[in-house]
């Protein structure tokens, strides 16, 4: 990867430490310790400072989010909920339920330097949406109905992944799967 590793692993790095601690709870200088670079190499990848970093932070986990939905969706709405679902209660019970999800972090903290994160975040959401609108719709479901149960699970799944973190238990997202995967189902059925 040459000269874009460090950056890609500070950016990986503060996205790692934003699902466990939130924004501002992380300064630049425990980025850079966490992501094992130098705190001048931080400042020199990203001239922008915090607001920068958390920004591309959110943009990553959102991406590589987008991409694993993508490519399970491939083999249909309820085959990409599962993989999705399964993925995060990966990432809440390997962390033995200190890390959620950066993006949602982000979104409920007041942001103390600019909207640009704030704006990630929700393209971010967005993103999510839409790959679950496409794949409802190519099923046959109509527009608006795959908008909102496309909302619902991306809502339900954020707000279950807090839970469980709040919870220290698997429960929550363990109990949203079955509903969702109830609605997904009969979506498709009704179509």
């Amino acid at each position: 990867m040459g000269s874009t590793e460090p950056r890609q692993r500070i950016v990986a790095g503060a996205a790692d430490m934003l699902r466990r601690r939130g924004v501002h709870a992380t300064s630049v200088r425990e980025l850079a310790k966490h992501a094992k670079a130098p705190l001048g190499s931080t400042y020199h990848y990203f001239p922008g400072g915090k607001q920068q970093l958390v920004t591309e932070a959110v943009r990553f986990a959102g991406d590589v989010a987008a991409r694993m939905l993508a490519e399970e969706l491939s083999a249909g709405p309820v085959e990409g909920l599962r993989a999705f679902l399964a993925w995060w209660r990966g990432i809440v019970t390997r962390s033995d339920f200190m890390a959620g999800c950066p993006v949602l972090a982000v979104s409920v903290e007041e942001p103390s330097e600019g909207m640009a994160a704030l704006d990630a975040a929700a393209e971010v959401f967005t993103r999510w949406e839409s790959l679950l609108t496409d794949s409802l719709r190519q099923h046959g479901v109509g527009e608006q109905e795959a908008d909102q149960v496309a909302t619902l699970t991306v809502a339900a799944v954020e707000g279950a992944v807090a839970m469980c973190r709040a919870k220290r238990s698997a429960e929550p997202l363990d109990r949203v799967a079955v509903r969702l995967e109830a609605v997904v189902t009969q979506t498709l059925a009704g179509r």
